[in-house]
């Protein structure tokens, strides 16, 4: 039911309509009545009617001065005015109020019936179109967002959008971007994820970060439009503070591209620099904030790249793990220095783990070729790097290992020779190498010495003087000259006695007295 009010300054009057008139036939019901304007308006303050039938001439506040004043506060009222033959033209005056409905006094049921069935049924009129408005607001807000995405989607990739296009757009979503430039922000999640983790990365990105337009998820990513309102500076300290929380809360790495800024028509160059920005990735690593700034300077670089195959297999053969390791380094600084075509630092990877399953033993080809499928997998050059490096090092040590086995057995054939002919003056590392074993004599003398961690001459000088010293402990009383001349000193006595005391400390003939002298 709507509310009335009735406002007549003639009592008759008054009673006389509120008695006639079916008010709930007409949808309506009669709140409560007024004999002069002012009385009508503080019930009108108070009773807030929908419609208000009132005659025009009255004390105090005439109805057309009700009129005004009721509308300039609640301007949802509408008034049926009730005037008299001689105030007709004025009454039409009420219609700059927006008045449409005036009645000539005395007028009848029928007459005030059907002047609110039309106020009546405007009203429902306009609630109904109220009602279908809030529907389709709602329904604009649920797909609203969906929209923004889209057109974020479009205006990055394929499709473009002209001035006025872009005009309607940013009126529709209640962009505000002026003539500020925007930047376009790439979010890529390392690894496996679930969906709900890029919806949470949106929302804290669209809280975090200052004047966020649009946000949408494209190809697996999300990417974010914010206007350039703050210095570069703060807006990667915002960034990273959106990477901290979103890690604080999931423990999901983040890389991120960020373009240059620019005017938002020019969204598809935006979207290619941070897609080039991320390109690099490759490079940097995961778990990056990447931008313009980073890429190289002028064109990809070129020329070969220093990759000795023949010398690495030399390393890899020898063992010499250290060597190896920085070899591998060197290499790997001068892709990541030289930023080729992703696919040509790929080629050069491939060639050296080819290089590794050629090397390795038979047991492990299988293996090192199986992991070939991971190799092609990763997806940056730090991955690839520790990937070659652990798989070049496992070859190395295995060669490391075979080395020591055939070192190990080189050493054990020099001592048995040195100890059936220490005695023989003419006994050196060169005769155990050229005469006995056919080696390089320096190659032996390095094997000797990382095996038993003593030079030769060292060590046959010392098995020498221990034999010796055994022999005065045997037979007591022994000249010099005979053991210099019986243990590979030729018989020089004063050669044989500095050897002697520099091993044992004392000469011969000291030692022969302090070994009697403990007897």
């Amino acid at each position: 039911m709507y509310k009335v009010l009735l406002v007549d300054d003639e009592r008759m009057i008054l009673e006389g309509i509120q008695q006639i008139v079916d008010w709930s036939s007409a949808g309506t019901e009669l709140t409560g009545t007024a004999r002069n304007g002012i009385e009508a308006y503080e019930l009108i303050v108070k009773e807030r009617p929908d419609f208000v039938i009132s005659d025009i001439s009255m004390p105090g506040l005439n109805g057309l001065e009700l009129v005004e004043k009721t509308l300039q506060s609640f301007p949802d009222i509408r008034f049926i005015m009730l005037t008299g033959y001689k105030d007709f033209e004025y009454a039409r005056s009420a219609m700059q109020y927006g008045v449409k409905h005036y009645l000539l006094k005395p007028c009848n049921e029928a007459q005030i019936y059907e002047a609110l069935a039309e106020l009546v049924a405007e009203r429902e009129e306009q609630l109904e179109k109220e009602r279908f408005v809030a529907s389709m607001k709602e329904g604009m807000n649920k797909v609203l967002p969906h929209v923004k995405e889209q057109f974020l989607r479009e205006l990055v990739s394929n499709k473009t959008y002209g001035p006025s296009d872009l005009d309607y757009y940013q009126e529709l979503f209640g962009l505000k971007t002026g003539e500020q430039p925007v930047r376009l922000i790439l979010f890529q999640l390392e690894h496996s994820h679930e969906y709900e983790h890029l919806f949470a990365l949106k929302n804290i990105a669209e809280d975090l970060l200052t004047n966020v337009l649009l946000g949408a998820t494209l190809n697996g990513r999300l990417l974010i439009l914010v206007q350039e309102t703050l210095e570069p500076a703060i807006l990667l300290q915002s960034i990273e503070e959106v990477k901290r929380t979103f890690i604080g809360f999931y423990s999901v790495e983040l890389t991120i591209a960020l373009s240059e800024a620019g005017p938002m028509e020019a969204g598809r160059r935006l979207y290619r620099e941070a897609l080039q920005c991320m390109n690099h990735r490759f490079y940097v690593g995961e778990g990056s904030l990447i931008t313009k700034s980073d890429l190289p300077a002028d064109e990809r670089g070129s020329g070969d790249i220093e990759l000795d195959e023949e010398r690495m297999a030399l390393l890899v053969k020898s063992g010499l793990r250290e060597e190896v390791e920085h070899e591998l380094d060197r290499l790997f600084c001068q892709l990541g220095e030289r930023c080729l075509e992703i696919g040509v630092t790929r080629s050069y990877v491939l060639e050296l783990y080819a290089m590794l399953i050629r090397l390795c033993s038979p047991e492990d080809r299988h293996r090192f070729t199986a992991q070939m499928a991971e190799l092609v997998k990763l997806d940056t050059l730090p991955g690839l790097t520790l990937f070659v490096k652990e798989a070049a090092l496992h070859v190395t040590a295995g060669y490391y290992k075979n080395s020591i086995s055939r070192r190990s057995s080189i050493v054990e054939r020099m001592i048995s020779i040195v100890e059936q002919h220490y005695m023989n003056a003419e006994l050196t590392l060169n005769a155990v190498a050229h005469e006995m074993l056919y080696m390089n004599p320096d190659y032996l003398g390095k094997v000797f010495k990382q095996v038993t961690g003593d030079n030769f001459s060292h060590y046959l000088s010392r098995l020498r003087i221990e034999r010796a010293a055994e022999q005065i402990r045997r037979s007591g009383d022994v000249k010099v000259f005979e053991l210099a001349d019986s243990y590979g000193f030729g018989g020089n006595s004063k050669y044989f006695s500095q050897a002697f005391k520099k091993w044992m400390g004392m000469t011969p003939t000291e030692y022969r007295k302090s070994f009697e002298q403990h007897l």
